[in-house]
C-alpha cells in the first residue's frame, strides 16, 4: 500500500524549513502567527506560502500554487517549489521573483532556479536582476554565493527601458560574466563591450564600476569632451582616489591635441570641526610655449570655541589668463586670507585680513591698496531709561601699498604710496512711537568717532581725528484700504535730518561707488564705507503706494527725494545726490502669480535727463524660464558711461530636452562681452550636455576665445550619476 501524503490549503500553510521531518500537525487560521509573513522571524527559520503544501514518499515538501518563501528580510515567489530535505537544496520553477533586502533592494526575476534553503547559495536560469530600481543585469544564468557574490554569465547591462517594439537600448554594455559584490558594492565586467543604438563603440578586458549605492569608491569619474580656439579639441578624465572616509582625492589629466599637457588635482578633507579643500593644475600648451603656467585655490572652513567660525581662502595663478584659457573662474580680482566671525542675535563680531591680486589690465599690484585688513563688533542695546534700540559699533580698517611714492603719478586722485590706519566707533539710536490718528513717529541720532592715521601721502601725511553728530526726526502715516478683492497701502514718510558739517576731510578709500535707492533713501549716509560720512541738514521725502490683489499679483511704487540746506558737494555729478536737491528716485515693482517679476528704478532730474536706469525682468514657469536686464548709467569720475543688456533664459522644448542661453551685451561699444548656448538631453539611463559660449573680450593679456563642450553621463553606476529626466514611454 501507498504510504497517505498529508496535503493542506493555503490557509493551512505556513511551515518552518528547518529540522523537517515526515510528521506534522495541521495548523487553522486562528493559529497562524500575528506578525506578517514579510517581517523578519527572531529566528533562523523560513516561512513557506502556497496554495497546496504536500508531502512525498521521498520526504521532499512540494508547494504549488502563488508559492511565497520568507526568509529575514529575503522574499522568492514562484509558480512551484520542491524542498528535497536530504540535499538541503530548493528546486524551484517560474516565473520566480526574489527580492533581496539591503541598500541595492536588488530584484531577481528568473524563469527557474536551484537554491539552498536560506537562498543564498545556488543558480538561476534565464534571470534579470535590477539594482536600486535603476540598473538591470539580464544574462543566461546567475549563480549567487554566500548571499555576497552574484555571477551572471552572458549579460547584458543596462538602465534604460526597453520596449517591445524597440528592444535596443540607448545603450548597453554586454559582458562574458558580471561580478556584484554586494558587500564591496561594486560591479566587475569581463570582456566587456559598450554599444550606443546597438552599434559597438569600445571593448575591455575588464572594467570595474560602482553599483548604484555608492556613494564614494576611488575609480573613474565622468568624462568630459572639451575644445576652445586657443588650446584645440581635447579630453579630461578625472580619476577618483577615497582617502578613507573623510578625505579623497581627484586627479584630472587634460590633454588637447598637442596644444596643452595639463594635470588637475583636487584634495578634500572633512573633519570633525570644519572642512578643507585644496585645488590646482600644471599646465605646458601653446599658448605661451616654454612657460609653465597653472593655479593653485583652497578654501577651508573651521568651528572654534564660543560660537566663533574661522574660514580661510587661498587663490593664486600663474597669470593673467590662465584661469580664462582652462575655464577655471571668471574672477578677475584674487582675494587670499582669513576671516573670524562670530554671529548671535544681538552681536556681530566679524575680522578679516588678506592681499587681493589683480588681473585687470590697468590696475596696478603696487599702486592699489592690495594689503588690507578690517574688524568690527557690534553690539545692540535695549536701554530701559531711554527706551529703543541702541546699536555700538566698532571698526578697525589698515591698508598698505606696495608703492611708497608720496605723490599721484598715476593720476588717479590717490597717492600712489599711501597707508592708512583708522579706527572708527559709531553709537546709534532709534525710538518710534505710535500717535494718534495712526501716525508713526521716530527719533534716531548717530555719533560717529574716527581716528586716521596715514603715511606716505603729500597730502594728508599725519594723525587725524574727526567727529560727526547726526540726529533726526521721522514721521510716517500709513493708509490703509482694503476690499473683498485686493488690498491697498499709500505711506507718505518726511524724515528730518541734521548733521554736523565742515568736518575736517579725510583719504577716501572705501566710499567712491555710491547707491542712492529706495532702501537707503532714509538712511542717515549713503556712503558705503565709513572714510566719508554724508553731513549738513537735509530733508528725505518718500511716497509708498503697494496694491495686493486676491488673484496672486501685487504692484508697488516708491517715489521719493532729497532736499538739503547746503550744497557740500559731498556727492559727484551722475550719482543722483549732488546738488542742493537730488534726483527724483522712481522705483517700481510688479509680481503675478504665474511667476512674472518685473521692477524698474530711475534716477532723473526735472528735465527728465535720467542719470540712472535699471530695468530687471523674469519668469519662472513650469517650462520656460528667463531673467533679463538692463543698465543705464551716466559717466561719473568714478565710473564710465554704462549701457548694458543682460539675459539668461532656459526652455524645456519637449520632455528631456532643454536648452538654455545667456549674454552679457555692450551697447556702449555695440559688442557682446560674452554669450553662452547649452543644450541638455535627459532620460531615465543617460544625460547628455552640450555646451557652446563665446568670450568676445579681449586685453593685452587675454585673447577672445570660443569653448565648446560635451559630456555624457550614464545612469545606474554610483548614487551621484542618478538622472532627474523622465522616462521614456513604450509606444504601440
Amino acid at each position: 500500500m501507498m504510504a497517505r501524503v498529508p496535503s493542506w490549503t493555503r490557509t493551512t500553510a505556513a511551515l518552518a524549513l528547518i529540522g523537517m521531518t515526515a510528521s506534522f500537525a495541521p495548523l487553522h487560521a486562528q493559529d497562524l502567527p500575528a506578525i506578517p509573513p514579510a517581517t523578519a522571524p527572531v529566528s533562523d527559520a523560513a516561512t513557506l506560502l502556497a496554495d497546496r503544501i504536500r508531502l512525498n514518499a521521498s520526504n521532499e515538501i512540494i508547494a504549488e500554487g502563488n508559492v511565497e518563501v520568507y526568509w529575514h528580510e529575503h522574499r522568492l515567489s514562484a509558480t512551484r517549489l520542491v524542498y528535497d530535505q536530504a540535499k538541503d537544496l530548493l528546486t524551484i520553477e517560474g516565473p520566480i521573483r526574489m527580492v533581496e533586502p539591503g541598500a541595492t533592494g536588488s530584484v531577481i526575476v528568473a524563469d527557474q532556479a536551484e537554491l539552498s534553503r536560506d537562498l543564498q547559495n545556488g543558480v538561476m536560469l534565464g534571470a534579470r536582476m535590477v539594482l536600486s530600481r535603476e540598473l538591470q543585469l539580464a544574462a543566461n544564468s546567475l549563480e549567487r554565493q554566500d548571499g555576497n557574490r552574484t555571477i551572471l554569465r552572458q549579460v547584458v547591462a543596462s538602465s534604460c527601458r526597453i520596449c517591445a517594439n524597440d528592444p535596443t537600448p540607448l545603450w548597453e554594455i554586454r559582458a562574458r560574466t558580471i561580478t556584484h559584490e554586494q558587500a564591496q558594492q561594486k560591479l566587475i565586467f569581463d570582456q566587456a563591450q559598450f554599444r550606443a543604438m546597438g552599434v559597438p563603440l569600445l571593448w575591455l578586458p575588464k572594467l570595474r564600476m560602482p553599483d548604484p549605492t555608492v556613494e564614494r569608491m576611488s575609480g573613474f569619474l565622468q568624462p568630459e569632451f572639451r575644445t576652445t580656439s586657443l588650446l584645440g579639441p581635447g579630453l579630461k578624465v578625472p580619476y577618483f582616489i577615497t582617502l578613507g572616509p573623510s578625505a579623497d582625492l581627484t586627479v584630472t589629466p587634460y590633454f588637447a591635441s598637442g596644444h596643452t599637457s595639463t594635470l588637475g588635482l583636487r584634495y578634500r578633507r572633512a573633519l570633525d570641526w570644519g572642512a578643507y579643500q585644496i585645488e590646482g593644475a600644471v599646465s605646458r600648451d601653446s599658448i605661451r610655449p616654454g612657460e609653465t603656467r597653472g593655479y593653485l585655490f583652497a578654501d577651508g572652513q573651521f568651528a572654534l570655541r564660543n560660537d566663533f567660525k574661522l574660514s580661510f581662502q587661498l587663490r593664486t595663478v600663474s597669470d593673467q589668463s590662465y584661469l580664462l584659457n582652462y575655464d577655471v573662474s571668471d574672477d578677475d580680482r584674487l582675494w587670499s586670507g582669513l576671516t573670524l566671525q562670530r554671529v548671535r542675535a544681538d552681536e556681530v563680531v566679524w575680522a578679516r585680513v588678506g592681499n587681493t591680486y589683480s588681473l585687470r589690465d590697468g590696475e596696478s599690484n603696487t599702486t592699489e591698496p592690495m594689503l588690507s585688513g578690517d574688524a568690527s563688533w557690534t553690539k545692540v542695546f535695549h536701554p530701559n531709561t531711554i527706551g529703543g534700540e541702541l546699536t555700538f559699533t566698532t571698526g578697525l580698517h589698515a591698508h598698505l601699498r606696495g608703492s611708497s611714492e608720496e605723490l599721484d603719478l598715476d593720476g588717479d586722485g590717490m597717492a600712489d604710496g599711501r597707508d592708512m590706519l583708522r579706527l572708527s566707533a559709531v553709537a546709534d539710536w532709534r525710538r518710534n512711537w505710535l500717535l494718534g490718528g495712526g501716525l508713526i513717529g521716530a527719533v534716531e541720532g548717530q555719533l560717529a568717532f574716527d581716528s586716521v592715521a596715514v603715511q606716505e601721502d603729500d597730502q594728508f601725511s599725519g594723525n587725524h581725528l574727526r567727529s560727526l553728530p547726526s540726529i533726526g526726526v521721522e514721521l510716517r502715516w500709513p493708509w490703509v484700504a482694503s476690499s473683498g478683492r485686493a488690498a491697498q497701502v499709500i505711506e507718505p514718510v518726511v524724515q528730518l535730518i541734521w548733521a554736523g558739517k565742515n568736518v575736517k576731510d579725510l583719504p577716501n578709500e572705501d566710499s567712491w561707488l555710491t547707491e542712492y535707492d529706495e532702501g537707503n533713501l532714509f538712511s542717515l549716509s549713503r556712503y558705503p564705507g565709513a572714510d566719508l560720512r554724508e553731513q549738513g541738514a537735509r530733508a528725505n521725502l518718500g511716497l509708498s503706494w503697494t496694491r495686493h490683489d486676491a488673484s496672486g499679483w501685487s504692484l508697488g511704487l516708491t517715489a521719493g527725494r532729497i532736499y538739503r540746506l547746503d550744497d557740500l558737494g559731498q556727492f559727484p555729478a551722475g550719482s543722483g545726490l549732488s546738488g542742493k536737491r537730488s534726483d527724483w528716485l522712481l522705483a517700481t515693482h510688479l509680481s503675478t502669480a504665474g511667476g512674472l517679476l518685473l521692477s524698474n528704478r530711475a534716477l532723473f532730474d526735472e528735465d527728465f535727463d535720467f542719470a540712472r536706469d535699471e530695468l530687471r525682468m523674469a519668469y519662472f514657469g513650469d517650462s520656460t524660464q528667463f531673467a533679463a536686464g538692463y543698465l543705464w548709467m551716466e559717466a561719473t569720475p568714478a565710473n564710465v558711461k554704462t549701457s548694458e543688456l543682460l539675459l539668461e533664459s532656459g526652455w524645456d522644448w519637449t520632455p528631456g530636452w532643454r536648452s538654455t542661453f545667456s549674454t552679457r551685451y555692450d551697447l556702449t561699444v555695440d559688442r557682446a562681452a560674452r554669450a553662452a548656448f547649452g543644450l541638455q538631453y535627459a532620460n531615465e539611463c543617460v544625460t547628455v550636455d552640450l555646451s557652446l559660449s563665446r568670450r568676445f573680450t579681449s586685453s593685452t593679456s587675454v585673447e577672445p576665445e570660443t569653448d565648446f563642450g560635451l559630456s555624457v553621463q550614464l545612469a545606474g553606476f554610483g548614487a551621484q550619476s542618478r538622472t532627474d529626466g523622465p522616462t521614456r514611454v513604450c509606444r504601440r
